[in-house]
């Protein structure tokens, strides 16, 4: 896999390139009037959408946290609270979310985070050779190992997303 290229260069790119994580960037062209940043994505890029993930800042309990799930479902909040240890998750307000993350909504990248949110990757991307996670803007998304992702942001991995699953790699 390629490293980053400079003119792409962005909080996630950086802290990837600075780990020495392997990674290739996929920009597209983004549409301001596209319904779904996540989907968006995947039909740009040509991919299948249980490959591309989303990251999505909720409050659980008052706390703010990651989940990491594929954009062709949705998250399950009593899932990821429950992994948590809370009682309930609500999805964090927005001008709280980039606050906390530095990134704009639609270009949250779980990597370079502001603030680091403890995180939690849905269990379909476990077993995939790679998954894709916004690169830190709109129109930018990166390629990496999951085992990877996991291990730089210290997520843990459970069922949390709902809707289509990816099939695991062969």
């Amino acid at each position: 896999m390629a490293r980053k290229q400079a003119s792409q260069g962005t909080p996630a790119t950086a802290a990837l390139a600075a780990a020495g994580v392997p990674f290739v960037l996929h920009p597209y062209s983004h549409d301001p009037s596209a319904a779904s940043y996540g989907m968006e994505a995947a039909d740009a890029l040509g991919l299948d959408p249980a490959k591309v993930f989303k990251t999505l800042v909720v409050d659980v309990d008052g706390r703010l946290a990651a989940g990491i799930v594929p954009v062709s479902g949705s998250l399950d909040l009593k899932a990821i609270a429950a992994v948590l240890g809370g009682k309930k998750a609500a999805m964090a307000d927005p001008a709280m979310a980039r606050r906390r993350t530095g990134y704009v909504l639609g270009g949250i990248s779980p990597l370079g985070q502001r603030q680091p949110c403890p995180a939690v990757l849905d269990e379909s991307a476990v077993g995939q050779a790679t998954i894709l996670v916004s690169g830190g803007r709109r129109g930018l998304d990166i390629e990496l190992d999951p085992a990877e992702l996991i291990r730089l942001i210290g997520a843990v991995t459970a069922r949390i997303g709902t809707g289509p699953k990816a099939a695991p790699a062969p």
